[in-house]
């Protein structure tokens, strides 16, 4: 893709009514994150870039509440992932970003998709800028080219992707392309929906 216009991208972002920032360091977005966040309680959808910054140990010194499945025993995945639809703030990624300001993701589970969409009130989505795409098309080949095969990779799941890094929409009941949602522009019950752009490869 061509060198990112981040004037333009946070012009179309504001445009569909997120609240974006932009970071030329994860550094500064893990501040930004933390200082938006305050002492509320906070649930975290799957995600690598949450997992690299170190943002859910941050929280937890902090004493913050926190609630997400990755760092929950097998038993207690499941409780997690139901809090963290009830947290006062929803911490992710997103697969991909499209430059007129539509945030594009694929979920297996749709714990994710349902606290992006109808969950908490307050929303923190963090994006690299290897996740800003130029189109909807774009957006979907890139995440079942890079995001959903990695994921299954890292969740050892037997997929015909985590094999060869291509999707063959396939049927198995390991099948991480269950659900496909497109976020135009935050849902009436999100109040507040920040979108922090930061300059660095960040995440799958």
């Amino acid at each position: 893709m061509a060198e990112i216009d981040y004037a333009a991208l946070t012009h179309a972002l504001l445009a569909r009514r997120f609240l974006p920032q932009v970071f030329d360091k994860a550094a500064e977005a893990k501040a930004a994150a933390l200082q938006i966040i305050e002492k509320k309680s906070v649930g975290i959808g799957g995600s690598a870039t949450v997992r690299d910054m170190g943002l859910a140990e941050a929280l937890q010194a902090n004493g913050n509440p926190v609630y997400w499945h990755w760092l929950a025993a097998k038993e207690a995945k499941q409780s997690a992932r139901d809090k963290a639809l009830t947290a006062d703030v929803y911490l992710s990624s997103t697969n991909a970003l499209t430059t007129d300001g539509r945030l594009v993701n694929i979920d297996g589970t749709g714990n994710r998709a349902a606290g992006l969409i109808y969950g908490p009130h307050e929303v923190i989505v963090i994006v690299g800028k290897n996740k800003i795409v130029g189109s909807l098309d774009q957006a979907i080949e890139r995440i079942k080219r890079c995001a959903c095969p990695s994921n299954a990779r890292r969740l050892g799941l037997d997929t015909p992707c985590a094999k060869t890094n291509q999707c063959f929409d396939c049927r198995t009941t390991a099948r991480m392309c269950n659900v496909t949602f497109i976020l135009e522009a935050p849902t009436r019950p999100v109040k507040a929906f920040h979108v922090l752009l930061v300059k660095e490869d960040l995440g799958l």
